[in-house]
């Protein structure tokens, strides 16, 4: 869905760009209804050739992370609707070339609010997503429907009905914004007042002594935005009561769409104008997205997926806390080696995972994570133009 509506859009709205190139797994024969198949191609090789920047937009950790590789190697910048791939690999792809998440999903469109909220003299202290359903073990019957009366794959709905999706999108943002988490799995308040819920927020914020990144559920009120709650000069309070944002000390900044495909236009552009990235998962994270057990497992069992599968969800957690965790992005057609139990996170004793890319990266980063403790003193460690869609 996102390059089908991102290709009309360039299409119909952007008379300067040329879609080069769309990289597509299926059979070239089999689509129907695609607005470009003469641009179709199953090769890596012929998406990057003749491209000044790339748009991964696959969801797939596995097949994304090579695409960009391959990206970086001709040294083209990219652009990425996939915060699955940005928590998994991104950090390390974020030292290797030009990769920044777009405007449009929840973490560009917090990444473009913080811009302004700056550029306005806020002082960002909560960077808030909204949900506007949350089911933690959602059926594999509700969830057919869901996705067939949406459009999108069954996958994809389950990872946004059970938690997973808008932990993989606040970890990002936590990471290319310098912000933390409260707990493993984030608060989620309840909330029928986003301005009481924001300055709530704020005090939770100014007792942490830190910014952090959450969600809340909203009831009353709409879902499909994204929010931050900042603090700002003292001097400024009167000016900013009369211009109707509250008395202070906490202000709640409302962006209250997100239009994904549609607003990925605008990152082109600011990265083909020579802008620099507006997110990515940093080259030194502190958070990440582990894979909690829905249910009891024995020894053996087979895990298809698990980022939108039916045994495991994500959480938010810090790394320096859970060194030993396996990212949610890397569970795919697995085995486990033991048993587990709900509500149990995954280790990378409990389960075999196959060869790949990714798995590799994610074990160099681990292992460097791992010597930069061991080298701490010890007093430290004591304290605290064209574009190219690959889909």
């Amino acid at each position: 869905m996102i390059a089908h509506c991102l290709i009309r859009l360039i299409k119909q709205h952007y008379q300067d760009l040329e879609i080069s190139g769309v990289l597509t797994r299926r059979p070239l024969n089999s689509f129907s209804d695609f607005p470009l198949t003469d641009r179709l191609t199953n090769s890596i090789d012929q998406l990057i050739d003749g491209a000044d920047l790339i748009v991964e937009c696959s969801g797939d950790v596995f097949h994304g992370t090579e695409v960009v590789e391959r990206a970086f190697e001709v040294g083209l910048p990219v652009v990425t609707i996939n915060a699955e791939l940005q928590v998994t690999t991104g950090s390390y792809l974020a030292g290797k070339g030009f990769i920044t998440e777009a405007e449009g999903d929840q973490p560009g469109s917090l990444a473009a609010l913080h811009e302004e909220a700056l550029m306005m003299g806020f002082k960002p202290l909560v960077y808030g997503n909204m949900k506007g359903y949350l089911n933690h073990d959602p059926s594999l019957e509700d969830m057919t429907y869901w996705s067939k009366r949406q459009g999108i794959s069954i996958d994809q709905t389950t990872s946004f009905t059970d938690g997973t999706k808008v932990q993989i999108e606040q970890v990002i943002v936590g990471n290319g914004l310098g912000a933390t988490i409260t707990k493993r799995g984030l608060e989620g308040l309840a909330s029928t007042n986003l301005t009481d819920t924001g300055n709530l927020l704020g005090m939770m914020a100014e007792r942490l002594g830190q910014p952090f990144v959450d969600y809340i559920i909203p009831s009353g009120y709409p879902a499909g935005g994204v929010f931050l709650v900042c603090g700002h000069d003292e001097s400024q309070q009167a000016a900013i009561e009369y211009f109707k944002l509250g008395s202070g000390p906490y202000y709640t900044l409302v962006r209250p769409f997100h239009l994904c495909s549609l607003e990925v236009g605008k990152t082109i552009r600011r990265v083909l104008n020579g802008g620099g990235v507006l997110l990515n998962n940093s080259t030194a994270p502190t958070l990440g997205v582990g894979a909690i057990a829905k249910r009891a497992m024995r020894a053996g069992e087979l895990i298809e997926r698990g980022i939108g599968g039916f045994q495991f969800r994500g959480e938010a957690l810090k790394l320096d806390q859970n060194p030993d965790h396996v990212p949610i992005g890397l569970l795919r057609k697995t085995a486990l080696k033991r048993a587990v139990e709900p509500g149990q996170l995954i280790t990378f004793d409990d389960v075999d995972l196959l060869p790949s890319r990714a798995l590799d990266i994610v074990m160099q980063q681990r292992a460097e994570r791992a010597a930069t403790v061991t080298q701490k003193p010890e007093a430290s460690l004591q304290s605290v133009g064209r574009v190219a869609v690959g889909g």
